[in-house]
């Protein structure tokens, strides 16, 4: 199995083709966590929210723990304390789940946006080159195989005109020197056959 071409020209284009195909992909990575990076900004209130939150609360508690030493009213003064301190702790929740909330809008965000253009890119790429493989496999089999330049030639009778002015044409013109087995004419044709494929004899 040949990756690239034989011959030069066609071999640059798939190289530039290549790099072009690896730069696309890399920008979409980049933009894609430029954009996770923004969104996740928006979890900075949440980050707040839990700071004061659990600030609260521990505050409170503390402030509870030490209520309650005191005589007689301890229990009384520390029920209050003690809610205000689950009121803190259910802020921290809050913005802890803000938090998640964003972070998974963010991740899911960057999926998609690396997804769908890396999918769109290879397909405009990678199926191209993929027929181009299993085109100059077929190519080269059929060479190799009992008449196979016969069939290379007559392929490149019926392709493309414009090519065939490049072979010196025999009395009769080409088709009649292919008809008649004419081994210069078949090996000029079907070397221009395997040319147009990316390929040396």
């Amino acid at each position: 199995m040949r990756l690239y071409a034989q011959t030069p020209a066609r071999r640059s284009r798939q190289l530039i083709a290549d790099l072009v195909a690896l730069l696309l992909i890399a920008i979409t990575v980049k933009i894609a966590l430029v954009v996770r990076d923004a969104i996740l900004t928006l979890a900075e209130p949440g980050r707040k929210a839990q700071s004061a939150g659990d600030s609260l609360a521990s505050g409170l508690h503390d402030a509870g723990d030490a209520a309650s030493k005191v005589p007689f009213v301890g229990d009384s003064l520390k029920k209050p304390l003690q809610s205000a301190a689950d009121a803190g702790t259910g802020l921290s929740e809050a913005g802890q789940s803000l938090q998640d909330t964003v972070g998974h809008v963010a991740t899911l965000a960057a999926v998609v946006l690396i997804l769908l253009p890396t999918a769109f890119i290879l397909v405009v790429w990678l199926l191209p080159r993929m027929r181009w493989i299993r085109r100059t496999a077929t190519t080269r089999r059929l060479l190799d195989s009992p008449g196979g330049a016969d069939l290379l030639a007559l392929r490149a009778l019926t392709g493309p005109q414009r090519p065939l002015a490049a072979i010196p044409t025999p009395p009769g013109g080409l088709a009649d020197a292919w008809r008649r087995g004419d081994p210069d004419v078949i090996a000029d044709l079907s070397t221009l056959t395997l040319r147009r494929a990316g390929l040396r004899p």
